[in-house]
């Protein structure tokens, strides 16, 4: 196919709104060089023989225009007093948005995304320079007697045992509890940890299955059994699959409130530095208590914790469970919340300079990405803005 037939279909689909992100970076790079300039400004002045209508497309031609330099914008204000009268309403406020992104011809545009009304042009170029890998799986065992096995380093098979129960790597990786002889130390304890950049998951005594995500805890009895329950303790964030077991009831325990319950499928974010402490149902039933208060939740319902006080809400389940399922999920998420989500998988450190953004931003990621990626998304928006040094990510307006 030919440059210029290639451009002019690119272009169309730009203006469409259609581009994938791989031919929105073609379309780019056409713009950079010299002989596509003049096939470029043909584009641009056809573009603008439209109705008024067209007032979205005409912003998208503007940031293009963004990748042109004042000569040729001069030459394409000047050919598009051609138009008829008619036009001339609707010229006017393109030619004004068009100047502004002229002078704004100084970054490069990876890509972006078009919305209904001017975007600010999104500088990606500082973020990929010093590339920072994903999290993996991995965590530390603490032991009852205090050893820590490395569960990234350890090799499949048994870790140890401890009271009565055998401790094992499954081949896929997994943590694995079995019960053995009759417990000796029912108040052995241990403890799954893992730091910044790490996911694991344990498979109990009881057979229930506990993911944990970044930066989370999770401590327990060898045996599981405390005075005729099942008790945990989570500090961070857990996905749980719980076994039934009417005469054993599962019991979660956070700094802020416990959550009983008999079988079920529910996530807890229970971070320290977290205002708002998450519990989300998706099977089953549970029943949150909180400083004297018992509230029980159904399914589909999110439980929201903070001052005391309990909120309960219909909710997007897959929203709370998309980190164990290796997604980054966001709808309408402040920029905190979503950099305290990196900061945990990426095992960075997020600096602030000057006023944070007030925008709210939705999107989708995988979580094995490298952080490039994900920022890119929210840069791509205009609203915040990166740059990576070692292992800091500044963000700005």
């Amino acid at each position: 196919m030919k440059t210029a037939e290639q451009l002019h279909i690119l272009f169309k689909k730009h203006l469409d709104n259609t581009c994938s992100l791989e031919e929105t970076q073609l379309l780019m790079d056409y713009f950079q060089l010299d002989e596509d300039q003049e096939v470029l400004k043909n584009l641009i002045i056809g573009a603008l023989e439209v109705h008024d209508e067209q007032y979205e497309k005409d912003l998208a031609i503007a940031k293009v225009l963004g990748k042109v330099d004042q000569d040729l914008f001069a030459q394409i204000q000047q050919s598009a007093q051609a138009v008829p009268k008619g036009k001339h309403k609707m010229l006017r406020l393109w030619l004004k948005i068009a100047a502004v992104a002229a002078v704004l011809a100084v970054a490069y545009l990876g890509f972006y995304f078009l919305n209904k009304q001017p975007e600010k042009i999104a500088d990606v170029s500082k973020i990929a320079v010093n590339e920072i890998k994903p999290g993996r799986y991995g965590a530390v065992l603490t032991l009852a007697n205090g050893r820590k096995v490395s569960l990234a380093n350890a090799s499949k098979g048994e870790i140890g045992r401890e009271s009565g129960i055998v401790i094992t790597k499954s081949a896929d990786g997994k943590l694995v509890y079995e019960v053995g002889e009759k417990a000796s130390d029912p108040n052995a304890t241990n403890t799954l940890s893992t730091a910044r950049g790490e996911t694991y998951q344990v498979r109990l005594p009881d057979g229930s299955l506990v993911y944990l995500n970044a930066a989370s805890s999770l401590t327990y009895a060898t045996s599981l059994i405390q005075n005729g329950k099942r008790v945990v303790t989570l500090s961070g964030e857990g996905y749980f699959e719980v076994a039934k077991d009417k005469q054993h009831p599962f019991i979660v325990k956070t700094d802020r409130q416990e959550v009983e319950v008999l079988g079920t499928h529910f996530n807890i974010s229970s971070y320290a530095d977290d205002a708002i402490e998450k519990t989300t149902l998706l099977e089953g039933s549970v029943k949150l208590s909180v400083s004297g208060d018992s509230r029980i939740l159904k399914p589909g319902q999110q439980a929201k914790l903070y001052r005391g006080g309990i909120q309960i809400n219909e909710t997007d389940t897959d929203l709370a469970v998309a980190w164990k399922n290796n997604e980054f999920v966001v709808e309408s998420e402040h920029i905190e919340n979503i950099m305290k989500m990196i900061e945990r998988w990426y095992n960075v450190e997020v600096v602030y300079i000057g006023e944070k953004t007030n925008q709210r931003f939705s999107g989708k990621v995988s979580r094995f990405d490298k952080i490039s990626k994900v920022l890119e998304i929210v840069e791509s928006t205009g609203e915040a803005h990166f740059e990576i040094k070692g292992r800091t990510v500044y963000v700005s307006k």
